[in-house]
C-alpha cells in the first residue's frame, strides 16, 4: 500500500527547497534579517533540507529493507546501488552547472551538496538495514553531538562561497564529509532519523512521545537565547541554532519539526485509516513522487533568473509574487507530468534501472 503521507511529506520538503532557493535568487529590496518576512522565509529554509534528507533516508531505507527480505546477493545490491549513486551524482553536477557562480548562481561545478550526501546514504543503506534500531539510535546520538566534537573543523568562519569551493582534493573531501554545505557529519543524522521513523511507523505513540521531548528541548533553546541575549536562529554566525555549520541545537530542533510535520500529515494512515485532511491535500502527492526531478529542474529556472537579475533586487511585492508563484507552480506541473509524461523523469530512470536488476 502506498503511504500517501510520505508523498505529501516529500512534496512539502521539495517545495520548501524551491521557496528558499527562489527567495535567495530574487530577494526583496529593503527586507533585513530582522524583518518578520525574512524570519518566515528563513524558517521554511531551515526546515527544507532536513525534511528533504529525512524523507529521502526513509525512502532509501524502505527500498533496502524490502530488498533484504527478497534475499539480494552482492551482485544484486551492486546493481541497485550503482545506478542510484550515478544518477544522484549526475544530478548534483547538473544542479551545480545550472546555478553556477560564473552565471550569478551559488555553486561551483564540483561542489558536493545535498545530492552527494544522498548518494553516500544510498551506499550505506544495505548496512543500515542490518543494524538494529538501537544501534541506529546510538549512531544518531553520535551525529547529534558531532558538531561539538568537530569544533573548528566544521569551519564556522567559512563564508558561503568558501564552503562551496575546494582548491584541491583534500579540501573537496573535507567539504563532502565535515565542512561543506551538507556534509556527511552531522547531516547523516537526518538519514538515520528517517530509518528510525520508518521502523516506528506502526507505533505513533512512541513517535509522539519523542516529539514531546523534542518540543521541550526546543523550548529550552529559546530560553537559552533569551537568557544569553543572542539570536535564536541564524544561517550562520553567533546564534543558538545555525545552519552553516549545523549546530547541535539546530539538529535537535529541526529533527523535532520534521517528526511533527510527518505526524501531522500522517493522520490515521499508520493504523489503516487515511492521511490528514483526506483527499484535500491529494494535489501535493504527484509533486512528492517527482521530488528529485523538481529539485533539479527548479535550478534551471533559477539559473535563468540569476542571469537576468544579475544581482538586482526586486521590489517587495514582485519578489514575493515571484517566490510564491514559482513555488506553487510545481504542484500543477507535477500533476500534468504524471498524467501526460510519467516516464520522463529521474525517478522513472531509477525505476527502470531497478527493474533491469533482480
Amino acid at each position: 500500500m502506498r503511504l500517501r503521507h510520505i508523498d505529501r511529506m516529500r512534496a512539502v520538503a521539495v517545495l520548501c527547497m524551491v521557496e528558499v532557493h527562489t527567495a535567495a535568487i530574487a530577494p526583496p529590496e529593503g527586507i533585513t534579517v530582522g524583518h518578520p518576512a525574512a524570519f518566515v522565509a528563513a524558517a521554511f529554509g531551515g526546515m527544507a533540507a532536513p525534511m528533504f534528507v529525512t524523507i529521502s533516508g526513509w525512502g532509501m531505507y524502505h527500498s533496502a529493507h524490502r530488498r533484504t527480505k527478497e534475499g539480494y546477493s552482492s551482485a544484486d545490491w551492486a546493481g541497485w546501488l550503482l545506478p542510484r549513486v550515478a544518477v544522484l551524482t549526475l544530478c548534483q553536477l547538473l544542479v551545480n552547472v545550472l546555478l553556477n557562480v560564473e552565471r550569478g548562481g551559488r555553486f561551483e561545478w564540483h561542489t558536493p551538496g545535498v545530492l552527494t550526501l544522498l548518494a553516500i546514504a544510498a551506499i550505506l543503506a544495505p548496512l543500515l538495514v542490518r543494524l538494529s534500531i538501537g544501534s541506529r539510535s546510538a549512531l544518531l546520538l553520535v551525529m547529534v553531538v558531532s558538531p561539538l566534537l568537530l569544533g573548528g573543523a566544521a569551519g564556522p568562519e567559512l563564508g558561503w562561497f568558501e564552503r562551496v569551493d575546494a582548491g584541491n582534493s583534500t579540501e573537496w573531501v573535507a567539504r563532502l564529509l565535515w565542512n561543506g554545505t551538507y556534509p556527511v557529519v552531522p547531516w547523516m543524522f537526518y538519514v538515520l532519523l528517517g530509518t528510525i521513523i520508518h521502523d516506528l511507523g506502526g507505533q505513533p505513540k512512541i513517535r509522539e512521545r519523542n516529539i514531546a521531548i523534542g518540543l521541550l528541548a526546543t523550548s529550552l533553546t529559546v530560553m537559552v537565547a533569551v537568557v544569553e541575549e543572542i539570536d535564536w536562529a541564524l544561517t550562520s554566525g553567533e546564534a543558538v541554532l545555525t545552519f552553516f555549520p549545523a549546530s547541535m541545537p539546530f539538529l535537535v530542533v529541526s529533527g523535532t519539526m520534521v517528526m511533527l510535520t510527518m505526524r501531522l500529515l500522517e493522520g490515521d494512515e499508520a493504523s489503516g485509516g487515511g492521511p490528514s485532511l483526506g483527499n484535500r491535500l491529494a494535489a501535493l502527492e504527484p509533486a512528492g513522487r517527482l521530488s528529485l526531478t523538481i529539485y533539479v529542474a527548479h535550478f534551471a529556472v533559477l539559473g535563468a533568473a540569476a542571469m537576468m537579475l544579475d544581482g538586482a533586487r526586486l521590489a517587495v511585492v514582485p519578489a514575493f509574487a515571484v517566490t510564491i508563484g514559482h513555488t506553487l507552480a510545481w504542484i500543477p506541473l507535477a500533476v500534468a507530468h504524471e498524467k501526460y509524461i510519467p516516464d520522463i523523469s529521474f525517478e522513472s530512470l531509477l525505476r527502470r534501472f531497478s527493474q533491469s536488476g533482480k
